[in-house]
């Protein structure tokens, strides 16, 4: 059966509505901690505790999962690699050392690998495990 002319309609939604959850995500946890703890012995770590960035994988497991599993992949991994890159970016922009886009980029790639690794799983989870066309 043809879909018609619109099909990448709901497709740039799913990248659009994926990229908002990332962005609103990040800003959730994430964006409010921006202090960096100093140790006694003067080295700082910081600003993110693993708690906040497990929080952020896991509030995002669930949009792309969804996004996947009704094949909209490329929502599912561009949206979410997008939004992340984005709020990166923005976040850490005002570093000084001029590293920030090393981090950024590190986010993209991770975010990218990832997305798609569960894309992937959510997709052929959909498909009930079987190959298409079969």
């Amino acid at each position: 059966m043809r879909e018609g002319p619109l099909k990448p309609v709901p497709q740039l939604v799913s990248i659009l509505l994926l990229a908002g959850v990332s962005l609103a995500a990040w800003a959730a946890w994430l964006g409010w901690d921006q202090h960096r703890d100093v140790h006694p012995d003067g080295t700082t770590t910081g600003p993110y505790e693993a708690w906040q960035v497990i929080g952020l994988v896991l509030t995002l497991l669930a949009p792309v999962y969804w996004a996947a599993s009704r094949r909209y992949i490329a929502g599912a991994v561009l949206g979410t690699t997008a939004g992340l890159t984005v709020a990166a970016s923005y976040d850490w922009s005002d570093d000084s050392s001029g590293l920030f886009m090393v981090g950024v980029g590190l986010v993209m790639t991770g975010s990218l690998v990832a997305t798609a690794v569960v894309a992937v799983i959510a997709a052929a989870k959909r498909q009930g495990g079987r190959p298409r066309g079969h």
